[in-house]
C-alpha cells in the first residue's frame, strides 16, 4: 500500500497525481473528505469495487455516492428538475449526500438494485477537489465504516493499521472529524433527511 502525506489546506499536485493514478488503475484508496476519511475508486473500476464490498461487507441494497467537482457533471448521472437543480446548488459545496434518481449512464452495479437511485457529494475539502481536478471525472466514494464497529475511523495511522493489506493507497492528511454526511432523499418531490449529519437542512425542507 501507498501512503501519500498531503497537506490538508494545500494538497501537494505531486502526490495528488499519484494518488489519482492508483484509481486510474483500478485501485482502491482512502482520503480524506469534508467530512471523515473515504473509500474511493474510479467509476467502473471492477477489482477496487469488489474489495470494498468485501471490506465493508456490502450486499447490492447499499446506496453508493459519486463524489464530484461541482454540479456541471450532475445530469450525466442523476436526473434533476429544475426545482431539485436550485436546491442542489444552494446546498453544495456541503457534507450532504443528495439521493437523486439515475441515469442510465450510471452502472448497473452502482445504481441502488430496487430503487434506481445514486447519491450525488459535492465536497468542499481541498483534497478531495484537487483529486476529483486530477481525475477528471466523479469518484465512487463510500463511508469508512467497517463491518461490528460503530465508530467512524479518523486517525490515518489506524486506518493504515487496520486496512494497510486490504486497500492500495492512502492520503494521510492528519486526524478528521468523524461526523458523516447529512443524507437527504430527493427522489420523492419532497426532500426527506434519512440521516442528519454534520450538514443542517432545515430550509431545504420548508
Amino acid at each position: 500500500m501507498q501512503v501519500f502525506y498531503v497537506h490538508p489546506e494545500n494538497p501537494q499536485p505531486r502526490l495528488i497525481e499519484q494518488a489519482a493514478d492508483l484509481l486510474r488503475k483500478d485501485q482502491l484508496i482512502i482520503y480524506p473528505t469534508d467530512t471523515s476519511y473515504a473509500f474511493g475508486c474510479r467509476l467502473g473500476a471492477k477489482d477496487a469495487l469488489a474489495k470494498l464490498k468485501q471490506i465493508r461487507e456490502l450486499d447490492d441494497k447499499h446506496q453508493f455516492t459519486l463524489l464530484c467537482r461541482d454540479l456541471s457533471e450532475i445530469a450525466n448521472y442523476a436526473a434533476v428538475d429544475n426545482v431539485q437543480f436550485k436546491q442542489l446548488k444552494a446546498h453544495t459545496p456541503a457534507p450532504i449526500t443528495f439521493i437523486l434518481t439515475a441515469t442510465k449512464d450510471v452502472p448497473k452495479k452502482l445504481a441502488h438494485a430496487k430503487k434506481k437511485t445514486i447519491g450525488i457529494r459535492v465536497p468542499s475539502n481541498p483534497i478531495a477537489q484537487a483529486l476529483l481536478e486530477a481525475m477528471d471525472e466523479p469518484i465512487l466514494t463510500s463511508s469508512l465504516i467497517l463491518p461490528n464497529r460503530d465508530d467512524i475511523l479518523d486517525d490515518p495511522f489506524e486506518i493504515e493499521e487496520l486496512l494497510g493489506n486490504q486497500i492500495d493507497g492512502l492520503i494521510n492528511a492528519g486526524i478528521k472529524t468523524t461526523k458523516l454526511t447529512t443524507i437527504v432523499d430527493m427522489t420523492s418531490g419532497k426532500p426527506e433527511v434519512i440521516r442528519q449529519g454534520a450538514a443542517n437542512v432545515d430550509d431545504l425542507l420548508l
